[in-house]
């Protein structure tokens, strides 16, 4: 029994190791726990053979059958989850980061920050924080069902066709492009003339506030483009985000100015009752969404991938039997894999490369100690 477990681990690592892909093993006994805890995903399967396989691995399922659902639907919403989620987090970061610095270069590295220290406090900590998690937790390109009788969307986790460097580096422009927008427009309109028809001009603590309330609305609003399956938590926690700023930004300006200080009654009496300053955000939050908004359509348009096509057909009720596209991609899916050779062969060329670096050293060896002639 310990050869056969011994045997399964290295076997796991020499897959692990010659092919430099992700592994996954599955067992439901004790003699598989050293299988288990090599792989990178360990399932166990809870039966009559104890539960040592089960308190080492990472997932545990009930049955066999239930491997199927396990990967196909919850491996790919897991994927495009976390993927959607750390370029979001990028995103909005960035656009919210380099504010900080346009604004530092612009005062000539005064040192003196365009946001109050509330404002900045809270940012990470409520006002984006929970359309992520609803981003991260509930996000579906596409149903269950569809993921079962689709299998093939699967292969866009291994392909990794949502976490390359070029969708990477597009969300990080996207939010640079995002605070150039963002800080830029917010200045050109308040700087230097009146914002209110009783002529009024805008001071640092308008503009900033001004300038934080286009961030919020920006960031939320394209995590809402970005998501493709909405229910009322989704709903609840995006706009329910942007209400809690505004909800914050009232309550806050009626503290005595010795705590709130510049804020004091920045909504009320400053801000609220300019058309522009409600245009203003307007305006920014249309111009920071619009490429994404562009670039997403014509993919859809042009150069579609294959869940978008699911969600089209889905979305007017198509029959999808027919489709030659599905044919194909259920035939791939279908497709024998080549790990097993891929397997033997890397093994096969370790084996005549150590006995080649073998015979290398026994013959230098040799040489060494030749008596000379």
């Amino acid at each position: 029994m310990f050869v056969w477990t011994y045997l399964w681990y290295q076997v796991t690592r020499l897959v692990k190791e010659g092919t430099g892909r992700t592994t996954l093993a599955i067992g439901d006994g004790a003699n598989d726990v050293g299988m288990i805890q090599e792989a990178d995903i360990g399932i166990g399967i809870s039966g009559v053979e104890g539960m040592q396989a089960v308190m080492a691995s990472d997932f545990s399922i009930s049955q066999f059958r239930f491997l199927e659902k396990l990967l196909v639907v919850h491996g790919h919403w897991c994927y495009k989850r976390i993927a959607q989620m750390i370029c979001y987090f990028f995103y909005k970061n960035i656009a919210f980061g380099l504010t900080l610095f346009y604004f530092e270069a612009f005062t000539a590295f005064s040192g003196q920050s365009v946001y109050d220290d509330w404002y900045m406090l809270l940012f990470n900590v409520i006002l984006t924080s929970l359309p992520v998690i609803s981003l991260g937790v509930f996000e579906q390109d596409v149903s269950s069902e569809v993921c079962l009788q689709f299998p093939a969307l699967y292969q866009q986790g291994p392909k990794n066709l949502f976490f390359d460097w070029y969708r990477i580096l597009g969300w990080m422009g996207n939010g640079l492009y995002s605070s150039l927008i963002i800080f830029f427009l917010n200045i050109i309109i308040f700087y230097d003339q009146a914002f209110r028809t009783g002529g009024q001009t805008a001071d640092m603590a308008a503009v900033g506030t001004a300038m934080f309330s286009c961030i919020i609305c920006a960031v939320n609003c394209q995590i809402a483009l970005t998501m493709s399956h909405f229910t009322w938590i989704q709903h609840l926690f995006v706009w329910g985000s942007i209400a809690t700023w505004y909800l914050f930004l009232l309550l806050y300006g009626m503290i005595s100015p010795i705590y709130s200080g510049n804020a004091y009654q920045i909504l009320v009496e400053a801000l609220g009752p300019a058309p522009l300053y409600w245009c203003t955000i307007l305006l920014v939050t249309v111009s920071c969404n619009l490429p994404y908004l562009a670039h997403i359509s014509f993919q859809r348009c042009f150069n579609p991938m294959d869940h978008h096509i699911i969600q089209e057909i889905k979305y007017y009720k198509k029959d999808v039997e027919d489709q030659q596209m599905w044919r194909r991609e259920r035939s791939k899916a279908r497709q024998e894999t080549k790990i097993g050779l891929t397997v033997r062969v890397d093994a096969k060329i370790r084996q005549l490369r150590g006995k080649l670096n073998k015979k290398n050293a026994t013959l230098t060896f040799h040489s060494c100690i030749a008596p000379p002639s």
